[in-house]
């Protein structure tokens, strides 16, 4: 007799979510990353310079291909959030780590990561990455204007 499959664990937070989904890429574990992922039919992912996917089937497709090559040492930096009571945005520097013929190298990439909060938790609902540069680093930010 087949055990049905578990249901994913509650996750308290669109942090929470976002730490994990960066685990699994530096672990290179697709159960672990595709746990993150909403249920929704729509979900969609842009990884730098590639089309848009759409879909639980053609997202694990895409990550399984890029896990071929290895983990993805991937390291969130420079988080800028916005949330509301059920949806989040975060916009995020990624600092990637690769492995190159001259040694170590990093490069840039800068990445929105939407989440919903769901009956299972907050739940990765689109990722959205550009290649970035080390101009990124630099952010520029608008200076808080005082309301009187």
């Amino acid at each position: 007799m087949a055990h049905p499959k578990p249901p994913p664990a509650l996750i308290g937070s669109p942090d929470d979510t976002e730490l994990q989904f960066y685990e699994a890429l530096q672990q290179g574990d697709i159960e672990k990353l595709m746990a993150v992922w909403s249920d929704d039919e729509e979900i969609s992912c842009v990884h730098p310079g590639g089309p848009r996917v759409v879909g639980a089937g053609a997202i694990r497709s895409a990550f399984d291909a890029m896990f071929s090559n290895g983990p993805i040492n991937a390291q969130p930096e420079k988080v800028r959030r916005v949330q509301t009571h059920d949806c989040a945005v975060h916009s995020v520097l990624e600092q990637v780590r690769v492995m190159t013929a001259e040694g170590p190298q990093s490069a840039w990439v800068v990445a929105t990561n939407v989440y919903l909060k769901t009956v299972q938790g907050w739940r990765l609902v689109a990722h959205h990455a550009s290649p970035g540069t080390p101009r990124e680093v630099q952010e520029m930010v608008e200076a808080a204007s005082v309301l009187h």
